[in-house]
């Protein structure tokens, strides 16, 4: 599908919304089309909350987050999620705080339809004091000490839709990533129906010829969108760098309601698509965030004689 059938047929107003992808990889294409197609009163789980998050919810698409980490990816504060958290500044954001761990263990739980999933690191923090839904269970099994042991559990996530961006996949949606991995294949278990986004669509061959890179196969995935340099400003490993220009500008962005608005009015809004937005940044500027080669070694499979 392109983005936009994609999003229209899958993410509606009201959802629940995952967009995953850690460090690169990062679903942005897709927030930005979920923004010009003017979506509604999501609740938005991404377990690294950073800047497309801040975009979403300045364009009034997200009525609650669901997250760990939220900030702009070592250069500094998001300012839109600051002001609706901090000041309810246009309107308040619902929020819902867990550990990084915390989330790995519901989308766990959400991709095994297990009802909670069991963790120890919430013990002495004061995480359980803001979150009711982190609770304790007695344990079936002693303890460490031979004893009755209580132990904290979190709930599963079962998101409406899940939202990956991955190097690769055939037509099939046998997806294949490499680099950081994140918590993409289990969110997409998880949820009810899964969208993929990808630099480049490869035939079957490819992806048979490396079949330990498919992290996502093609029975859990609904559609997939060919979105090429669609993880900007974060990196796609082996096809386009960080841009970290562009992560210390938008602390200053988006620090400036006015200017936030703006620069979704002409990167987001004035841009008919990812398409667009990729040309107007322009050839000499996607230069400069080129990679070289570091190619992995063939490993032998081996077949039948």
């Amino acid at each position: 599908m392109s983005m936009k059938e994609a999003v229209a047929a899958f993410v509606h107003d009201g959802a629940t919304v995952s967009i995953e992808g850690f460090t690169h990889l990062v679903p942005t294409a897709a927030g930005h089309e979920i923004i010009r197609q003017g979506r509604k009163d999501l609740t938005v789980v991404r377990m690294t909350a950073d800047i497309v998050v801040d975009q979403m919810i300045a364009a009034g698409c997200v009525s609650r987050l669901v997250s760990s980490f939220v900030g702009n990816s070592s250069a500094g504060s998001l300012g839109e999620l600051r002001r609706r958290i901090e000041r309810a500044d246009p309107a308040p954001l619902a929020f819902e705080e867990y550990s990084h761990y915390g989330m790995v263990c519901r989308y766990l739980a959400g991709s095994q339809r297990l009802p909670f999933y069991p963790l120890r690191s919430y013990g002495g923090s004061d995480l359980p004091g803001v979150n009711s839904d982190l609770r304790k269970v007695t344990s079936p099994y002693p303890g460490p000490d031979g004893e009755q042991e209580q132990i904290y559990v979190v709930p599963p996530v079962n998101p409406d839709v899940t939202i990956i961006h991955a190097q690769r996949a055939d037509r099939r949606g046998n997806t294949q990533i490499w680099g950081l991995t994140g918590i993409q294949a289990e969110a997409v278990y998880a949820a009810d129906k899964a969208i993929v986004v990808v630099e480049e669509i490869v035939e079957d061959e490819v992806v048979r010829s490396d079949p330990n890179r498919t992290l996502v196969p093609s029975h859990a995935v609904d559609a997939v969108v060919v979105c090429p340099r669609g993880a900007h400003p974060s990196f796609a490993q082996g096809y386009y760098d960080r841009d970290n220009a562009f992560y210390r500008a938008w602390s200053h962005i988006s620090r400036d309601p006015e200017r936030l608005r703006e620069w979704l009015a002409e990167w987001v809004y004035g841009t008919a698509d990812h398409a667009e937005y990729v040309d107007k940044l322009g050839e000499d500027f996607w230069a400069g965030l080129a990679v070289g080669e570091a190619l992995s070694e063939p490993v032998n499979y081996g077949r039948r004689l």
